[in-house]
Order: C-alpha cells, then structure tokens, then sequence
C-alpha cells in the first residue's frame, strides 16, 4: 500500500451506535432501557472522514467494531487480534501479521466515529442529559443536532470544538460505545463468507506492500 488513502479506498466513512439520554413515561421505560440500565435512545449514525453525519450509501463498505458481523458492506476488525491504537509501537510492538496491520489501519479509519460522538455531545449540551419533551420532540432534537452538526462542519474551516477535544491529553471514549462480542445484540446478520475473503485479501494486500506506508 503506498500511502495511508490506499488503505481506504472504497471507505465512505465509519458507523456506530451511541446512547443518548431521554425522558419517557414509566409504561415505556422497558422499552428504552439500555444493557446498563439507563433509559436511552441508541442512536446509530454513519460519519465521513470529515466528521460528517451521512447517509448509508450501496456498492462500498463502512468500518464497524465487533458489535456487527463482518458482512455485505459492513467491515469489522480481525477478533481476538490486537486492535487499538494505544497497543501499537515500533520494533516488536509493530504489527507481526497481516491480521495485526489490517487492524491497526481499521481502527485508524474506524477511529473517526469515535471523534464524532465527542465532538458532537460536547456541542450540545441537550444531547447529555434527558429532557423533559415528549419522546418524538426529543428525537427530533437529536437530528436537528446531527444536522446543526454537519452545518457547523460545512462552514467552519477550525471546529474549536474539536480543537478542544484535540488539545486534551486523552479522549474519554464512552464505555457504551466499546466494542462488543458479535451476537451480543445483533443477531439477524451473518457473517458472510464472501466479506470474510474479502477482508483476508485486504490484509494481504496491506501486509505485501507495508513498507511503502
């Protein structure tokens, strides 16, 4: 791989789910209450590498943690291999396998989804705490600050919002956007064998051609 755009092509941007905080009458708190307890709305969302909120579009991929199955245009990381960025270094940190570098560039591309969702609830400040609206006001808040989001991004050449978040030593990336063992909650998609050899030949690719990174 020559540079680090050719470890992308085909990747329109990254997708994930997050928890957003929301009030609803006790006769529907089951039906909002989240793995922890909390009652919350999942909202999932498609970001582009400009932190962008997208639509999912056909013929490409998305990076996805291991909460989604590897299939048609969903791309997870290798399981049970070394995966986030802090584990990587250089000599015998570097990655050892294709598996290892294929991951360590997922997570690079995957990262941006991560950004996003810090990025956005620092922004809005509505969107860290539930309100007292009924359930499809507060929903419509939440697009309206997607879409206030994408304005801001559009017409800004600096974010300071994000130069915030880029000025801390450490991104405080929420427990509820970590990856999951497949299955866990998606459970109406297979992985598919077709994406699996897909992503094998990905990997190969990257690993033949690392040094030229």
């Amino acid at each position: 791989m020559a540079n680090e755009e050719d470890g992308r092509k085909g990747c329109l941007g990254a997708l994930d789910g997050t928890y957003i905080n929301v009030r609803v009458s006790v006769a529907d708190d089951p039906c909002y209450r989240n793995r922890k307890g909390h009652i919350t709305t999942n909202t999932l969302v498609v970001y582009d590498p400009q932190l962008r909120f997208m639509y999912l579009l056909p013929g490409c991929y998305y990076p996805c943690d291991n909460a989604y199955a590897n299939a048609d245009g969903f791309l997870t990381p290798y399981k049970g291999v070394r995966y986030h960025l802090k584990e990587w270094g250089i000599g015998r940190q570097a990655p050892q396998t294709p598996e290892e570098l294929f991951n360590l560039r997922h997570t690079k591309a995957w990262n941006v989804i991560e950004r996003s969702f810090t990025v956005l609830k620092m922004r809005w400040g509505i969107l860290r705490s539930a309100s007292f609206y009924p359930i499809n006001v507060q929903t419509g808040l939440i697009i309206a600050c997607f879409l206030l989001h994408n304005y801001i991004r559009s017409q800004m050449t600096n974010d300071p919002v994000e130069e915030e978040v880029d000025n801390e030593a450490d991104i405080d990336n929420e427990s509820d956007n970590e990856p999951v063992a497949i299955g866990e909650h998606i459970s109406s998609v297979e992985p598919s064998a077709l994406w699996n050899n897909k992503r094998d030949d990905m990997a190969r690719a990257m690993w033949a051609d690392r040094h030229n990174v």
